[in-house]
């Protein structure tokens, strides 16, 4: 029977896998950006100004980032699939509250909830695609579930706009919750590990594992290496390489909160479009950035299976698109609305290429600690969510909102240095490597 199973095609499972952790994102970005939407309308109906704006745009970020690193250290562990669903349900649920939010205080603590319950959700993702796939699929694997931020978004935000327009924001917000904790059981129900699916034949674990699939840590009778320490924590905060990613993470991070947060305050209130089409054009950078993922992760795997060094194939789209980012300033120069959404488009497009930097947990951090180096890796560049929104609203209080683009756009060219002259060779690091930098 055995050898049977041996010479039998490998099942895919691993790909249903990766469909349901795109909708995940899809619905942890759909929790996140519907503030966007729905700030215009509250803003005037709450009294808030754009400085008070721009801290509740952030509320979330302050605690999603200071938790990267706990929530990390539980993402290594506890299993994928009851924390997801716990986090899916308890940041549905603060999602529904907001439409109850009555003042600034309010609604600041609901955000801050919200960033809490979501803080193990990347550090989970970026575990699961280490378990599912092997090393030559895991760009573009993690491309795809990315891409579920954008296309999620894309396609929503018009559906997000109408909502709004017929059941006010506080509807909006109790209407997206609820999709939430729908799915959070939906999750629970059919996500399993890989050695635990009933539907993953040994041929599919055998190609994962030979590949680089990380799944069989807590199986195989080796001794447990704690993740709860100290000296872990230092461990993944030492080395140039990390640094420079991280550095370039909050880089890319700027641009994404810029779309998550201001973009449509900017069309509607700095460039005075009609609030429905502005959610119609809103849509397009996302797709841009959609694309720009996807043919980042694919692209970078190809480059690897065509013999390019793992340094070049996955640096170089990653270096591209944060260059590309920095087209953002090109929206200064122009009233015309199609050139406008142009310079955005190309912009995001850009920082969606450098989005596959995901890509880099799995590759450098020991192996016993994928989950809390993605914790560290996710704190750095969700530090962008507190200060960009923050200093975005300080630029733009007094109604020019070209300094702000300015600044969204230095953070890229600084994203794309750190890549060129601090990330140096991309392989997985022991203790020694991590401690002292003395390899790239």
């Amino acid at each position: 029977m055995e050898q049977v199973i041996g010479k039998a095609p490998k099942t895919r499972v691993r790909y249903g896998m990766l469909a349901l952790v795109f909708v995940n994102v899809v619905i942890n970005y759909l929790d996140r950006s519907n503030l966007s939407v729905a700030a215009s309308a509250l803003s005037k109906d709450l009294a808030l100004s754009p400085v008070e704006m721009g801290y509740i745009f952030s509320a979330f970020g302050w605690t999603y980032a200071v938790l990267q690193i706990p929530g990390g250290l539980v993402a290594d562990r506890f299993g994928p699939r009851i924390l997801y669903a716990f986090c899916l349900i308890t940041w549905s649920i603060s999602t529904v509250f907001q439409g109850f939010a009555r003042g600034f205080a309010s609604l600041f603590a609901l955000r801050l909830a919200t960033g809490a319950f979501e803080a193990p959700s990347y550090p989970i993702n970026n575990r699961i695609v280490t378990s599912w796939f092997p090393d030559n699929e895991r760009a573009a694997a993690t491309a795809m579930y990315v891409s579920g931020q954008f296309i999620g978004l894309a396609f929503l935000t018009p559906v997000l706009v109408t909502i709004q327009y017929y059941a006010g924001w506080k509807g909006l917000f109790v209407i997206t919750g609820l999709v939430g904790l729908v799915w959070g059981v939906v999750w629970y129900l059919f996500y399993r590990d890989p050695l635990e699916h009933k539907g993953v034949n040994e041929a599919e674990l055998t190609y994962i594992e030979e590949g680089g699939g990380l799944f069989r840590g807590k199986k195989t009778g080796t001794k447990h290496v704690s993740v709860w320490s100290w000296e872990n924590i230092k461990l993944v905060f030492r080395g140039r390489t990390l640094w420079g990613v991280y550095i370039a993470q909050f880089a890319v991070n700027a641009t994404l909160w810029f779309f998550l947060t201001w973009f449509p305050t900017y069309l509607v209130k700095y460039r005075g479009l009609d609030f429905i089409k502005s959610g119609y054009l809103a849509s397009i950078p996302f797709l841009a950035a959609c694309a720009g993922v996807l043919l980042s992760g694919f692209l970078s795997d190809n480059l690897v299976k065509k013999g390019w060094s793992v340094s070049a194939a996955r640096k170089t789209p990653i270096i591209v698109g944060l260059i590309l980012s920095t087209s953002i300033v090109g929206a200064n120069y122009s009233t015309d609305t199609a050139y406008i959404i142009f310079f955005m488009a190309f912009s995001f497009f850009g920082a969606g290429m450098a989005l596959i930097s995901w890509v880099f947990v799995s590759l450098l951090s020991p192996k016993h600690l994928i989950g809390l180096t993605g914790g560290v890796f996710n704190f750095m560049g969700n530090l962008a969510s507190i200060i960009v929104p923050i200093v975005i609203g300080y630029l733009a209080k007094d109604g020019d909102f070209k300094p702000a683009l300015v600044f969204i756009g230095a953070l890229g060219l600084i994203g794309a240095c750190s890549y060129i002259f601090l990330v140096g060779k991309i392989e997985r690091r022991g203790e020694k490597d991590m401690r002292g930098e003395t390899k790239g």
